[in-house]
């Protein structure tokens, strides 16, 4: 079956939904959204604290001091001219933002609420500022429905259950014609043909035992892009946000501690004072998450346990159910305790990829070090890396990103598509998936998959976390070696065509499996330790040797090769990170 249509956007989070909404919005372009779930179930709807713009509704703020701010949070290794992209847009982007309809909480005079987040600073570091605009602690989701409703209005189609797994990419002629997906309620392989393509598809948490992301972050688009003989970048660096609920890794968003609650040890003792003396509980995460871990290892942990105290008592019932109230409804659905009078055990959950697809600042998926562009071929959001982030991104940015680079690849798109022609489909382009599903229906020995995905997440969390070492990253890739083998022999229950969710699990596995090696390879190749890339081995930071980006190809072995490219730099040269 072949669907065609000018735009294919594949991935119905944020940044999909406000690239598509912007090329609908021209009315010269048939624009198609696919989406593994149904669009408003996206993880982009998970989003809590808010999104960072330099509004100054509240006090004082410039979108230069939120320039430096991204570039110091990044440890350097965030591209500047893209990140004053980021920054500059800002303000007008949350504008539009409420004119589509989105419901921020407000002041009383009426204009957007906003309030501090982690490593967000005033007057160039000297003291926090209140830059998270926010819809109570639900932004995401109220940005997410709004930008759903609006592509309705403009007349966006949807093809909701339909799982992409192949990307039609010609690697001669560098370009994209589109993409193959499984539709699960009806049981085929379809092929999508389109001028544009772009992915939207997020990021990986799943390779990770304890994580925020939903189970739908199995770093499809990553790694289908990866497959495909495309560059992935920066892979090494993965935040863990601090304040994940202990054992559960559903977040506690930074906005508890934006609204005044700080971190406790085993003594009582507010410990961020000792790392971060002058910002405390709103350092950047990867500082957060290592203190948190230091306190563990030196037995400050909770009843001598791998966990921390977060407490929001004194913020009063009144501000808890007002601006937290999703939080205070986690706390007490899954831990049993009223946060208005307990203590919040938390601890480190793995969260988000500031690695991905490399693109341009027009969301342009790029090929190699020299900034080739992918003909027809975009990506933003989680998956891709701008890079506006770099080695560590500010909480509140990751909205931003979603917003700021979605919309400006569909501007990209309206201004390049109505002209181009549809690049040429290989013959049968449907065959290769459709081979993939026969061979896994045929197949009667071989595992299961659900030992496969336990392994890789232990083994990722064990050696691949917080902190890393040479021992712990050639041990965690030697697991992933076996795990793969495991999982190319892998056998499904289901032999059914339709809803077979066993050969998604399956053929999701593998897209995790691959994510993760070029994870741990690029962890084990730089060897210093910089943004949310900790390694015991190499505590400092090295300037001189690992000022730049890693790009990673599939080798001929199936073993990812490397490169690098340089940082761009337009004004702030690197220095230590004190807060």
């Amino acid at each position: 079956m072949l669907i065609q249509h000018d735009v294919v956007i594949v991935g119905a989070g944020i940044a999909g939904l406000r690239a598509a909404l912007e090329a609908a919005l021209s009315g010269a372009l048939d624009v198609a959204v696919i989406s593994k779930l149904y669009p408003s179930r996206s993880h982009s709807g998970a989003a809590q604290g808010g999104i960072s713009a330099a509004l100054g509704n509240l006090e004082a703020d410039d979108p230069e001091w939120h320039v430096y701010d991204t570039v110091k949070g990044s440890d350097y290794l965030g591209d500047q001219d893209s990140i004053e992209v980021l920054c500059y847009d800002a303000p007008r982007a949350i504008i539009e933002l409420e004119h589509f309809g989105v419901p921020f909480s407000r002041l009383p005079d009426g204009r957007i609420s906003q309030r501090r987040f982690g490593g967000h600073t005033a007057e160039f570091g000297k003291r926090p500022v209140m830059r998270a605009c926010h819809a109570a602690d639900r932004t995401g989701h109220a940005i997410l429905h709004t930008l759903y409703e609006q592509c309705i209005k403009h007349n966006v189609h949807f093809y909701d259950e339909m799982q992409v797994l192949d990307l039609l990419y010609d690697k001669g002629d560098n370009a994209v014609a589109g993409v193959v997906a499984y539709d699960l309620r009806q049981g085929e392989i379809v092929a999508f043909h389109a001028k544009a393509t772009l992915f939207a598809t997020g990021g990986y948490g799943r390779a990770y035992k304890t994580t925020s992301n939903a189970f739908a972050y199995t770093g499809d688009g990553m790694a289908i892009v990866y497959n495909a003989g495309l560059p992935l970048q920066d892979m090494e660096f993965v935040q863990f946000h601090p304040t994940g609920m202990y054992r559960i890794g559903i977040l506690i968003t930074e906005a508890a501690r934006g609204e005044g609650g700080i971190l406790l040890n085993d003594k009582g003792e507010r410990f961020m004072e000792r790392y971060a003396p002058t910002i405390k509980d709103l350092a950047p995460r990867d500082m957060v998450s290592r203190a948190i871990y230091m306190e563990i290892k030196e037995g400050r942990g909770i009843g001598g346990k791998d966990y921390v105290h977060l407490d929001v008592r004194h913020l009063g019932r009144e501000a808890i159910e007002t601006k937290l109230p999703e939080i205070a409804e986690f706390v007490r659905i899954y831990f049993g305790m009223d946060p208005t009078d307990s203590l919040i055990p938390v601890a480190p959950t793995a969260h988000y990829a500031m690695g991905g697809i490399p693109t341009n600042n027009d969301a342009q998926v790029i090929s190699d070090g020299q900034g080739t562009t992918v003909r027809g071929f975009y990506a933003a959001g989680e998956c891709a890396c701008v890079s506006v982030h770099g080695g560590n991104r500010l909480g509140t940015n990751s909205l931003l990103d979603l917003v700021v680079f979605g919309r400006r690849a569909g501007k990209h798109i309206v201004a390049n598509v109505p002209a181009m022609k549809f690049a040429k489909l290989p013959k049968e382009p449907e065959k290769p998936l459709k081979d993939r599903f026969q061979k896994l229906l045929d197949r009667s020995d071989g595992g299961l998959v659900d030992p496969i995905r336990e392994g890789c997440q232990k083994t990722m969390m064990d050696n691949v976390s917080v902190f890393r070492t040479e021992q712990t990253l050639k041990q965690g890739l030697a697991d992933l070696a076996a795990l793969k083998k495991s999982q190319r022999a892998a056998r499904v229950l289901d032999k059914g065509r339709r809803m077979n969710t066993d050969i998604l699990d399956c053929l999701e596995m593998g897209f995790v499996l691959d994510t993760a090696e070029v994870i741990a390879e690029s962890a084990l190749l730089r060897r210093e330790s910089r943004g949310a890339h900790a390694r015991d081995d190499f505590p400092k930071r090295d300037d001189v040797n690992w000022l730049k980006h890693t790009l990673a190809v599939r080798g001929e072995d199936g073993r990812p090769s490397f490169s690098y490219r340089p940082v761009r730099i337009t004004r702030y040269q690197p220095q230590e990170r004190k807060y």
